[in-house]
């Protein structure tokens, strides 16, 4: 009976732990330049022609208040949540993302060490012969 080995490679199978930390560093260089190249922008919140961000409070501050009153309040604890939840969805929503102008070689280089560092990874798994 053939003894099985202590180490294993990337994914439990044998070998691939070369390629999966090729694949990794790729990868994470990749993603690195090209979110490096995002420009994130935040608007108003309108609706109707008004801003509307304080509207979105009322909710949150409504189960607060029913919080405070009462700790164990089911409402005031939905009211809560459900304003967090609007609060962030609208933060969200009214993200504005944009591509920072670079050349086409270095927009070419950034997906190419992504994906090759994500196939790289993604090879290492499977097991090798």
């Amino acid at each position: 009976m053939e003894q099985e080995p202590k180490f294993r490679g990337a994914g439990g199978t044998k070998g691939g732990l070369g390629e999966f930390l090729a694949g990794l560093a790729m990868a994470v260089a990749g993603a690195y330049l090209l979110t490096n190249q995002v420009s994130v922008t935040s608007g108003f919140w309108r609706w109707g022609g008004y801003n509307t961000f304080g509207l979105s409070l009322v909710p949150l501050l409504i189960g607060i208040g029913f919080l405070f009153f009462n700790g164990r309040s089911i409402v005031g604890w939905l009211l809560t949540m459900a304003g967090t939840v609007i609060i962030l969805a609208g933060i969200i929503v009214n993200l504005n993302i944009y591509f920072r102008e670079t050349s086409l070689f270095n927009t070419i280089m950034m997906l190419v060490l992504l994906a090759g560092g994500i196939g790289l990874i993604a090879r290492s798994l499977r097991a090798h012969s």
